[in-house]
Parts: structure tokens; sequence; C-alpha cells
């Protein structure tokens, strides 16, 4: 079982940035993909970004060209740097990991963005 911390989260006004970092432990091995999901309140959770262990990133078209997902291998850990942040990037983030295990979750930080 993979457990995720996560941190970073806050409040921000509009165009501002935060950075959220995403952190593996556990009994597992070969993670094949970290990311980040969002759920403003009242919507569906949705992808933001995937990291690919180096390989491939994916981005919604919300974010593209404002987030950037990376991550360190030996660490097991992705980050998300989110720059010019508006008041609809608000919601809960969520990370995630796919591994040898089940697809794990983390407990989620808010990320608040004020107009």
């Amino acid at each position: 079982q993979v457990h995720l911390v996560e941190s970073g989260g806050g409040l921000v006004q509009a165009g501002g940035s935060l950075r959220l970092s995403c952190v593996a432990s556990g009994n597992f091995f070969n993670i094949k993909t970290m990311g980040w999901y969002r759920q403003a309140a009242g919507k569906q959770r949705e992808l933001v970004a995937a990291y690919n262990r180096g390989r491939t990133t994916t981005y919604a078209d919300s974010v593209k060209g404002r987030f950037t997902i990376s991550g360190d291998n030996a660490k097991n850990t992705v980050y998300l740097q989110m720059n010019s942040l508006k008041p609809e990037d608000t919601a809960v983030y969520y990370c995630y990991a796919d591994s040898s295990a089940p697809r794990s979750w983390g407990q989620g930080t808010q990320v608040t963005v004020s107009s």
C-alpha cells in the first residue's frame, strides 16, 4: 500500500503562485505515474496533471501554460508548481500514485484563490 502526504496548499490572491508537494511511502515498488486531481465544491474530481516518471507529462487544458508538474524519482515525490492562479483554480487538490499497488490517494490539500 502507498501512503501519500501532500503539502503546500493555502490561500493566495489571483495572479499568485503556490507549489504543491506529494511524497509517497509504504510497501510498493515501481511507481509508474504520480499526479494531481482537483475537486471544486459541487463539481466532479478532474485530472490536473500527471507525471509519468519523467517520460511524459499530461495537463488539463485549463492549466496548460500556468502549471508545471515535475518529480524526483529517487524520492518518490511529485511537485505541482502553480502560477498565474485564478479564482476558478480554487479546489481541494488530491495527489495520486499508480504502482504495483492499487491506485492510492492523498488526503487532499485546499487551494483557495481570492479575486
